[in-house]
């Protein structure tokens, strides 16, 4: 293992995971090393250093001391880490115009973004579980709002790095027979996808600060401060936040991240935004400088340049020691201290952009 930082930074997943290290299915859901051109690539870029990815500020170290401690507040509190009562799905609208500015959150990282009458779908994970076993491993708190198949037609799928939580091979194996739409992957994550049976002529892999364009849609790569790895090795491909730009329109996504000053040169840069669907949940004092606290979810918001603002990465897996409801409650909270408009939709509730519905507290209801 990398950092022993990292070790706790998705306890609930190493414990799941760990204790089901067997399996025919498990060589492949790891993935592929890159090879080649691709490899020449990772190896040419400025975040690749001594055979790893790079943050640009590191992460800090947890005292291999503190670990035993970590382990055993896992075993414990659980039930306040799940919802009391059944998290409320939304069916999202199927037959919906794409045109003006629209996210469905289907829960967790997974989103649409329609901007412009192009769709783009945002980490998809549909699987049970978030983990290398169907056996093991962190599971939903609630259904996907929609199957793979009643999806519209997509224009692009994005991927944030490759942890089991935002790349989910069997949701991508279903996408590529449903879908003809590319794969817009960080540098080093194209090996997954070949070895699952992506086309190579479907991915596009990019460094920070690069671009692509499909459909009429600008996609920016942008800096994020985290980590990736799908088994032991760490680092060996990149993470990153996104940027789609439509002809009038301007989206970002954060992926999973530390705060960093990296945000307010994507700001100055790229901002502002008109939405902006940032990393809330699944933090901890184990691990503060790869999964932001929501507190920094908001200054990220503001960093940006962003107008609304829709938290994600909270409320399907249980991966973090933190309250079920503590990140919306949170991000709630400073939202209206720094006066950030803000929606909290339910899974599967398509937010028009323009017109958000009111924060209404729903997950209160349920905690």
């Amino acid at each position: 293992m990398a950092k022993r930082g990292r070790k706790g930074s998705l306890i609930a997943l190493a414990l799941g995971a760990a204790a089901v290290w067997v399996g025919r299915d498990i060589p492949r859901q790891m993935g592929a090393k890159a090879k080649g051109e691709r490899l020449a690539r990772m190896q040419a870029s400025p975040q690749y250093s001594g055979g790893k990815f790079r943050n640009t500020v590191p992460a800090t170290e947890v005292p291999a001391s503190s670990i035993p401690s970590l382990a055993l507040s896992a075993m414990t509190g659980r039930e306040a880490r799940h919802p009391h009562q059944p998290i409320p799905v939304v069916t999202p609208p199927t037959g919906a115009d794409a045109e003006g500015l629209h996210v469905t959150w289907f829960g967790h990282s997974s989103a649409m973004v329609e901007i412009e009458g192009k769709r783009v779908l945002l980490d998809p994970v549909w699987s049970e579980r978030c983990s290398p076993s169907r056996l093991g491993g962190p599971k939903r708190l609630h259904e996907p709002p929609l199957p793979l198949r009643e999806l519209p037609p997509l224009d692009a799928v994005l991927i944030s790095h490759d942890h089991y939580d935002h790349l989910d091979m069997e949701t991508i194996q279903n996408l590529v027979d449903l879908q003809a739409a590319p794969f817009l992957v960080p540098l080093g994550v194209g090996a997954h996808l070949q070895r699952w049976g992506v086309p190579a002529t479907r991915i596009v892999e990019l460094d920070w600060n690069e671009t692509h364009h499909v459909a009429g849609l600008e996609f920016v790569a942008t800096a994020a401060r985290h980590f990736s790895g799908r088994g032991f090795s760490r680092d060996e491909t990149l993470w990153t936040s996104w940027i789609i730009n439509g002809p009038t329109r301007k989206v970002f996504y954060s992926g999973d991240t530390g705060y960093f000053p990296g945000f307010a040169e994507i700001g100055e840069r790229h901002g502002p935004f008109d939405v902006t669907l940032i990393q809330v949940g699944a933090y901890g004092d184990a691990w503060p400088d790869i999964h932001m606290v929501p507190e920094d979810g908001v200054a990220t918001h503001v960093d940006v340049r962003g107008g609304l603002m829709i938290p994600v990465h909270w409320a399907t897996f249980n991966l973090a020691l933190h309250d079920w409801p503590e990140p919306a409650d949170r991000t709630w909270r400073e939202a209206k201290a720094r006066d950030v408009r803000l929606a909290v939709p339910r899974p599967g509730e398509r937010v028009d952009v323009d017109n958000p519905p009111a924060v209404d507290g729903w997950w209160q209801q349920i905690a």
